[in-house]
């Protein structure tokens, strides 16, 4: 009786556990997300944001333009504690092979809206100035089926 116990026990252990490999993806990859978190020091959220839109924004539409990208968004919001983001950049690439090719269309792109070296280093300071950035991720989409 043990032994029958014992083995319905092994049987029904290993039906479980076959279903748990035979699962199914319900959902495709979609669209790459390469996101940044940045705190805004005080007193510069309207000038951070202003700077935003005359050359990362010029950036990211003419990126759209070459098919470079695909979106883009700024989202604002409250930090929630003393080291908390304000501002999310996030820009959206079909798929990883497309936003790790084109280096010198990119290049190109800063040269002709921001300038020279020079110039990009320039904003690169005033920036630092006005934010800290936290970090960066890459996130994929979830598409269901």
């Amino acid at each position: 009786m043990k032994t029958r116990s014992l083995l319905m026990i092994v049987v029904l252990l290993l039906t479980i556990s076959a279903q748990g490999f035979a699962q199914v993806r319900s959902y495709k990859d979609g669209s790459v997300w390469a996101v940044s978190f940045v705190q805004v020091k005080n007193g510069n959220g309207i000038d951070y944001l202003n700077s935003l839109k005359t050359t990362w924004k010029a950036v990211q539409d003419e990126a759209i333009k070459q098919g470079l990208s695909l979106s883009y968004k700024i989202l604002e919001g409250t930090a929630a504690n003393p080291e908390d983001w304000q501002i999310m950049l996030m820009v959206e690439y079909k798929n990883l092979a497309s936003m790790e090719s084109n280096n010198e269309k990119w290049e190109a792109i800063q040269s002709k809206v921001v300038g020279s070296e020079a110039d990009q280093k320039k904003l690169q300071e005033i920036r630092m100035n006005m934010r800290t950035i936290f970090g960066s991720k890459l996130v994929r989409e979830v598409v269901y089926k």
